[in-house]
This record gives C-alpha cells, structure tokens and sequence, in this order.
C-alpha cells in the first residue's frame, strides 16, 4: 500500500554540473502535479540566469557549505546536516529529495529522506582511476555509506550506476532505478556539417582530452562547449576542437539542434543527460563504449572505446561519410528516447516518495526499471 505523496518537499542542487538541469526539470514538473518545491542549493552560487529559472519553479535558498567533492576534510561539511534540518523545520516540508548521499549522514528529522545517487567520489575513482579513493578522502566512503543507511529510499539514474554502487558499498535495498528524462522536440533547423560535444572538461571522467585529440583528424568541426578550468583552477586545454567555453542550457540546445554529431566520450557517466538531449533533437550519437551508454543506446550509436582518441576520430568520420547511417541512427536514437519522458520521470519519483512515507518503504530491483 502507497501513502500519498507529499504537498511540499526540500530537493538539494547545485549550480556546478548536471544536478542542476535534472532539479530543474523535476520541480518544474513535480510542480504541476501541485507538489511544491523549495530548492536549497549548496556549493558555487548560480549567476543571475539560473536564479531567475530556479525563481519561476520553487523557492530558492543557497546555504553556506560547500559540494561533499569539493570538500577537502569532513569537518568542512559538518554543517550540512543542520543547514538542511533547519530549513526543512522552517518551511513545513513533509519529504527530503538530497540530490548527494552524503547529506542524509547525521541528519535528524522526522519526515521520509530519498537520496538520488548522481555520481559520487567513491565510484568516480573506481571508473576513471581504477583505484580505491586516496586514504585522505575515505572520509567521501564513510559518509555516503551513512547516507545510504539512513535514507528511506535511494535511486540512481541507470542500472549501470546501482551496479557501481553494489560493487563499492555492498549491495543496497531500498534502491530503484529512474532514468532521467526530457521533452525537448526536434526543430526543423538545417543540420550543419559540425560535431559537438557539451561537458565540465575539466573533470576527468569527461575525458576532454580523448575527444581533443581525436578532433585533430576528424573532417569536420569539432565544438566543445562547457569549462575548462574546475573551480579550484585545474584542467585542460584544447588545441585540437573549437573551444566554446561554458554555456548556458538554451543556447547548449541550439548547439545541438545545429549540429549533425554529438559525441560524448566520459569514462563515467551515471546517466548522460546531454546524450540524451542531443538525440530528442535528432543528432546522431558517437559515444563512449562504458556500461551506460550501453545500457541506454545500444543499437542506436556508435561507440568507441573512451582511451582510443583515433577510435572516436574514426567512428565521427564514418558518419561523416555515410550520411544514411548517420540519419539511420539518428532516427533509432530519437525513437528511444521518447521512453525517457519528464512525465515517466516525475511519476516514478512521486511513487518513490509515497513508498518513502511507509513504515517499511518498498523498492524496486536493480533489473527492473522504473519508467
């Protein structure tokens, strides 16, 4: 038995990378099945952009502590846990949604917590290092394995991010998949011979510089848009691609509804939200061959192994030249994505948090998906 889902619940963001796109569209759409939101955004503050967008969908209030990944020591995120009680107190919400594990350790309140599991440090290290994080950041393990314990429910973006977790904190219950969702449509803009990626390519799970390398023998253009440089002022720079620099999510979708290819060569990706933007508006997919892009665009991309800059440059160009295997997969590509909807994606969520209400919350297994 299913309790009702809540009237009014706290969702945590952040302004650095994909969380922010997926809080958006989610409140936006919890919102009009009447269920408010109030956002409590922590880490870098939005620009004036991004606030005015959080303003036309929920409350917005940033609180004074950093990302857990931005954390150098465990005392710096001491904090969180009464930043988000307090305010949970102070506007009557009846339901958490924190958008990073760690935030439920030693959180004290009364009403249902669901933790989604974008990425973490943990797993991040697993897939691009191959290594167990540095002993100075098992703090990262130890609070997101609180986290986990605590919630009511936890959900990951794809089974390939659950099967990451399994293997790094020891099989979970209470976890179900949701994969994220869009509505963008296509737009009837000529297509442009350019390839375009989107990504932080200052992280190295992005693996910019694969992609940077293999834009020095592909035949057409290659436009990367997203920053270079992290907030602490390491990264890369790109010699090879036409570097864009940060965008913002409108003028990213023009991009893409420009451009004839999108690649994305991450070595980790829980989810891909711009692979999947970039095919509801009709390009054709070069991706990285990881458990991910597998599980969500098996037969509807080309795939290259993500340290084989030539493989990229070789699958990008092979569409270049086969301008009916490009279409043909583009097609596949849009046809598939329509099972990953904002409506799917907010409906599961509102029977997660009703299920979070019950005294014992139900979940769903790692091999069925909830759509």
């Amino acid at each position: 038995m299913r309790t009702a889902a809540p009237r009014k619940i706290l969702m945590t963001i952040d302004a650095v990378g994909g969380v922010w796109r997926y809080g958006m569209d989610l409140a936006k759409g919890l919102s009009e099945q009447g269920i408010e939101v109030v956002l409590a955004g922590f880490g870098p503050p939005p620009g004036d952009d991004r606030q005015r967008e959080a303003a036309g969908i929920g409350q917005l209030v940033w609180l004074n502590a950093p990302l857990d990944w931005m954390a150098t020591s465990e005392a710096e995120l001491g904090a969180v846990p009464r930043l988000i009680g307090e305010l949970a107190d102070r506007h009557g919400v009846d339901l958490l949604h924190l958008n990073l594990p760690s935030q439920a350790a030693g959180l004290a309140t009364d009403v249902p917590v669901v933790v989604v599991s974008h990425s973490c440090v943990v797993t991040w290290f697993a897939a691009v290092r191959g290594s167990d994080v540095p002993a100075d950041w098992q703090f990262h393990r130890r609070l997101n394995a609180q986290g986990y314990a605590a919630a009511d429910a936890v959900v990951v973006p794809s089974r390939a991010q659950g099967h990451m977790l399994d293997r790094a904190y020891g099989v979970m219950t209470k976890l179900s998949v949701v994969y994220n969702g869009s509505d963008l449509q296509p737009r009837a803009e000529p297509r442009q011979d350019v390839v375009f990626a989107a990504g932080r390519w200052w992280d190295e799970g992005k693996n910019g510089s694969v992609l940077n390398e293999a834009a020095k023998t592909v035949h057409w253009p290659v436009r990367m848009a997203g920053a270079t440089r992290s907030p602490g002022g390491d990264g890369i720079t790109l010699t090879h691609a036409d570097a864009l620099d940060e965008l913002g999510h409108a003028a990213t979708m023009d991009e893409i509804s420009r451009a004839a290819i999108f690649v994305s060569p991450s070595i980790y990706e829980p989810f891909g939200l711009a692979a999947l933007e970039a095919a509801r508006l009709g390009a054709a997919l070069v991706l990285s061959d990881i458990p991910t892009y597998r599980e969500l665009w098996d037969g509807a991309a080309l795939f290259a192994d993500p340290g084989d800059a030539q493989g990229f440059a070789r699958g990008i160009n092979r569409l270049i030249a086969e301008p009916d295997l490009r279409s043909s997969l583009s097609r596949h590509a849009r046809e598939l994505s329509r099972h990953f909807t904002l409506e799917r994606q907010v409906d599961a969520m509102s029977r997660i948090y009703g299920d979070a209400g019950l005294a014992t919350p139900l979940s769903v297994p790692l091999a069925a998906t909830a759509e």
